[in-house]
């Protein structure tokens, strides 16, 4: 979902008349006669960080809607494959949960310092 600052197509940092500024663009852009949900959503926007006040309000107390399908897809996507030999994959398959084979990237006897 998009910010209020998305929707305006402003930074952060826009002074009032930036934002009211951008609003008016946007519903001269979108009238709500054409598209009233659009219309609905840059106005809600406006109302979110028209003046400073407002804008503390919203990084106080508004928080993005969570994408559970994009935060899904990004934990399911792995970073690289691993690369794991059929006999070490067997070993994993056999391997109880005491047991070291675990630790299959250190060395079997490590030097000592």
């Amino acid at each position: 979902m998009k910010t209020p600052y998305e929707t305006l197509n402003v930074t952060e940092h826009a002074s009032d008349i930036e934002i009211k500024h951008a609003y008016l663009q946007k519903v001269k852009q979108y009238p709500p006669d054409h598209n009233p949900a659009l219309f609905q959503q840059i106005h809600d926007a406006y109302q979110a960080i028209k003046d400073q006040k407002n804008r503390i309000n919203h990084a106080l107390f508004d928080y993005p809607e969570a994408d559970f399908n994009a935060l899904l897809n990004q934990a399911l996507v792995s970073p690289a494959p691993l690369n794991l030999s059929a006999d070490c994959f067997d070993k994993l398959l056999q391997a109880s949960v005491n047991e070291k084979i675990f630790q299959l990237n250190t060395p079997q006897n490590p030097a000592k310092p």
